[in-house]
C-alpha cells in the first residue's frame, strides 16, 4: 500500500489550487481523476461558454452599430466557432497532467473509492492518505420525465458540431440564459421554457424584467408557466409537452440545475456525512471525518458555486491541512454574472435584501457617454449604500455588466469613498473613470 500525506480527488480548479499548495509546503500528493483532466470550467464549462460568447459578442456590438458605420449584421460560422473553441479546450486534459508532473505531484486516471476512512481504492490498488481533499465537482441534472433519454446537457451544447435550427432550453438559471444568448447569436430559433413567472430568482426581478425584454427583442422566445411533464421522439425532431402547452424543436436541452459527484466514493466508508446538495462540511471545510476536507461545487453550501469560489477553497484548504491557518474560511464579497446579451451582474447587499439602514439608488446609466457611444439599448445600475455612505452591494445590467461588477467589488472590499476615487486619475472613456459618478 502506497501513502501520501495528502491525497486529492478531483482535478477541477479547486482540487489543483489544493495540491500546488500542498506541494508547494513540502507535502506527499497524488491526485486522482475519473473523468476529464482539468474537470468541469475548462473542459466544457466557463471557459469554453466564454469563448463562443466572444463571438456573440463581436457581432452584438456590431448589431448595436448597425447604420451607424456598418450596414451589414454578420453571421456566425459556428464549425469556425467549434474549431476555434477546440484550440482552448483539446489541450486541458494532457497540459494538466504535465504540469502535475513538472511539479513532482503524483497523478492517476481511475475511480476512487473510499475502503475506510483513510485508505481509498483506485484500479484494484490500494492507496492510504493522512489527509483528504474531495474536489469532485457537479454535474447536470437531468429531469426524471418520461423521454429524459432525449433530452441533452449544457456539455452536450458546447460540443455541438452542427447548431440545430430550432432549439428549446427547459431551466431559467444562468445556464439556460447564457446559452440561449449564444445558439440565438448564432442563428437558431430559440425558446426558454420554465416552471413559473421567475427566472434567474437570485437576481434582482427588476433588472430581470428588463434582461427578458432586451432577450426576446432580440428574437428568444419564452415560455413560462410550463412544467414539463414529458418528452416525444417524433423522427428528427422532439416534442416537449407540458400540461397546457407543447413546442417542437430539433434539440432539447435540460438546464435545470446540477448534482454532486459523490455516488462513486463509498463516503459512508469514510464515515462522511452527505445530502442530495453534496458534502456537509464546518467552517474550515471539513467533513465530518477530520482527516477529509472538501472543497469547490461537492460541498453543500450556499456559496456560489463558482470557479474563483472554487480555487479560493482549495488554497484555503491546503492552508487549514498545513496549519498555515488555524482560523475559520472567510469569504470576501462575491460577485455573480449572468453572462448573456445584456449581462446581469450582482454583489453584495442587493436592493431585496437591504436593511431599513440602507439606502438603493437607481440610476439609468443608458445615456452615459460609456454606453451611449456604442449604442447599447439599456444599462442601469442598482447601488446600495449603508448609513456612512458606503457602497455595499450592486446590481447591474448592461453589455458591460460584467467588467463594471468587479470594478465595484473592488470598491466595495476596499471601503473606497468619492473622495478617494476623485483624488484618482482615471483613463477615459473607461467604466473605471465612471465609479466616482456612481458613489454618493
Amino acid at each position: 500500500m502506497k501513502t501520501y500525506e495528502a491525497i486529492v480527488i478531483g482535478s477541477g480548479v479547486s482540487g489543483l489550487s489544493a495540491a500546488y499548495e500542498l506541494k508547494e509546503a513540502g507535502k506527499t500528493v497524488l491526485v486522482v481523476e475519473e473523468d476529464l483532466w482539468g474537470g468541469t470550467c475548462p473542459n466544457r464549462g466557463c471557459d469554453p461558454k466564454k469563448v463562443l460568447l466572444s463571438a456573440v459578442e463581436a457581432r452584438n456590438r456590431i448589431k448595436q452599430l448597425n447604420g451607424k458605420g456598418f450596414n451589414e449584421i454578420p453571421t456566425a460560422n459556428w464549425e469556425e466557432l467549434q474549431k476555434f473553441k477546440r484550440t482552448f479546450t483539446d489541450p486541458v486534459p494532457e497540459n494538466r497532467k504535465k504540469q502535475l508532473a513538472e511539479a513532482g505531484i503524483d497523478h492517476l486516471s481511475g475511480t476512487a473509492r473510499f475502503l475506510d476512512d483513510s485508505s481509498i481504492e483506485v484500479n484494484e490498488e490500494v492507496f492510504h492518505g493522512d489527509y483528504f481533499v474531495l474536489a469532485t465537482g457537479q454535474r447536470p441534472t437531468i429531469l426524471p420525465v418520461e423521454g429524459k433519454e432525449y433530452l441533452k446537457t449544457s456539455a452536450d451544447f458546447l460540443s455541438l458540431p452542427v447548431l440545430p435550427k430550432e432549439i428549446i432550453f427547459i431551466g431559467g438559471g444562468y445556464i439556460a440564459f447564457e446559452l440561449a444568448t449564444i445558439a440565438n447569436a448564432a442563428g437558431s430559433k430559440v425558446t426558454i421554457v420554465h416552471h413559473n413567472q421567475r427566472p434567474l430568482k437570485e437576481f434582482e426581478a427588476s433588472l430581470v424584467e428588463e434582461a427578458v425584454h432586451q432577450m426576446e427583442a432580440s428574437g428568444i422566445q419564452f415560455a413560462f408557466d410550463v412544467e414539463t411533464q414529458k418528452i416525444i421522439s417524433e423522427g428528427s425532431r422532439y416534442r416537449l409537452v407540458g400540461k397546457e402547452t407543447e413546442l417542437v424543436a430539433d434539440m432539447i436541452f435540460c438546464a435545470t440545475g446540477r448534482q454532486p459527484n459523490t455516488e462513486s466514493l463509498a463516503l459512508e466508508q469514510a464515515n462522511v456525512v452527505f445530502d442530495k446538495h453534496g458534502i456537509e462540511v464546518n467552517d474550515y471545510l471539513q467533513t465530518s471525518n477530520p482527516k477529509i476536507f472538501a472543497c469547490g461545487d461537492i460541498v453543500s453550501r450556499k456559496t456560489p458555486k463558482l470557479t474563483p469560489v472554487a480555487t479560493f477553497e482549495g488554497n484555503y484548504v491546503a492552508k487549514r491541512i498545513t496549519d498555515a491557518t488555524s482560523e475559520p474560511i472567510k469569504y470576501p464579497i462575491i460577485p455573480t454574472i449572468v453572462y448573456a446579451s445584456p449581462k446581469l451582474a450582482e454583489v453584495g447587499v442587493t436592493k431585496s435584501h437591504t436593511s431599513s439602514s440602507d439606502q438603493v439608488v437607481e440610476m439609468d446609466l443608458t445615456s452615459w457617454f460609456t454606453y451611449h457611444r456604442v449604442n447599447e439599448p439599456v444599462a442601469k445600475a442598482e447601488l446600495t449604500f449603508d448609513q456612512q455612505n458606503y457602497l455595499i452591494g450592486a446590481a447591474v445590467i448592461s453589455e458591460q455588466a460584467d467588467e463594471l461588477i468587479d470594478d465595484l467589488t473592488l470598491v466595495i472590499n476596499q471601503k473606497l469613498t468619492k473622495k478617494e476615487l476623485d483624488s484618482y486619475i482615471m483613463g477615459y472613456p473607461t467604466l473605471a473613470s465612471d465609479l466616482s459618478y456612481l458613489l454618493k
